[in-house]
């Protein structure tokens, strides 16, 4: 039975892994060989990854999306934490109401709400040469605010972080009193400081989202200049009059992937814990 379960465990991971062979293999091949659905490379041609990052600034593209994800996640963060902590530790009126309606959030696709999201961005008020009423300028359209603002809030890590505070005794709000601290002080000394595995799990989760995004950055920049060009938006760019550089294009898609895959294996020891500890009943 232990080998079965072994044997299955090792095919499911074998099948998760082809993708990433599949792309680094391709990512050293010539063009013919690609087109010959050759499995491996007759020979490594590790001058593919070279010749794809002096296609266009892919250091500025690399520290554009750097920039975007960094801060949109350490900003939604906090706000996740901080409106995590008021729905599972404090009493207000219409709490289940206004908690019901986060969830239906996360029932809304992306997709959706793309246009009124651009409209909303782009009609931001005294923003952008907008007037008081958000008209007469562009917003924060092709701007680096425009493009974090819609990372920094979520429904689902609202539910994970006030499931993970539920489980706290009331007892540590009532010592924290009697300590004389405020209810912001008591998210700030007692809470968040024993946050650190469900902000762990959430940070992966908002990191490899904001840094996967494609399709936000592609609406809402507009200027075709690369200058806040995100690494997604750049991989478009071994396109050429319908031909596409499968090398070149794997061989970027590697040194993306590499990042994602440097923060998960840095937090990836937190990750699970903090899922687990998020996931409790009512």
């Amino acid at each position: 039975m232990k080998f079965l379960r072994t044997a299955l465990l090792l095919l499911l991971a074998a099948v998760a892994l082809f993708p990433f062979f599949v792309m680094i293999s391709v990512s050293l091949q010539t063009m013919p060989e690609v087109y010959s659905k050759s499995l491996l490379p007759s020979v490594p041609h590790w001058e593919n990854y070279a010749t794809a990052m002096h296609n266009g600034p892919w250091g500025r593209y690399l520290l554009n999306s750097l920039y975007v994800t960094v801060l949109s996640t350490g900003i939604s963060l906090l706000i996740n934490a901080l409106t995590g902590y008021v729905f599972a530790r404090m009493r207000f009126p219409w709490k289940k109401t206004l908690f019901t309606l986060v969830l239906i959030g996360m029932m809304i696709p992306t997709q959706v709400t793309l246009v009124p999201l651009f409209v909303l961005v782009k009609s931001l008020p005294l923003a952008g040469g907008n007037n008081i009423l958000g008209q007469g300028g562009t917003g924060l359209v092709d701007t680096y605010a425009g493009l974090i603002l819609p990372y920094i809030a979520g429904s689902f890590g609202v539910f994970l972080t006030r499931q993970f505070y539920r489980m706290f005794p009331r007892e540590l709000d009532e010592a924290a009193k009697i300590d004389g601290c405020s209810r912001f002080g008591t998210f700030l000394r007692v809470y968040l400081p024993l946050s650190g595995s469900i902000l762990a799990s959430l940070a992966v989760l908002k990191f490899i989202g904001a840094w996967n995004e494609y399709s936000w950055p592609l609406v809402i920049t507009n200027t075709g200049s690369g200058r806040i060009t995100t690494v997604q938006l750049a991989l478009t760019t071994f396109r050429n009059e319908g031909e596409i550089f499968w090398n070149q294009l794997m061989a970027a898609t590697v040194v993306c992937t590499a990042a994602v895959l440097v923060v998960f294996v840095a937090l990836q020891r937190h990750f699970v814990a903090g899922i687990l500890a998020g996931s409790v009943k009512e």
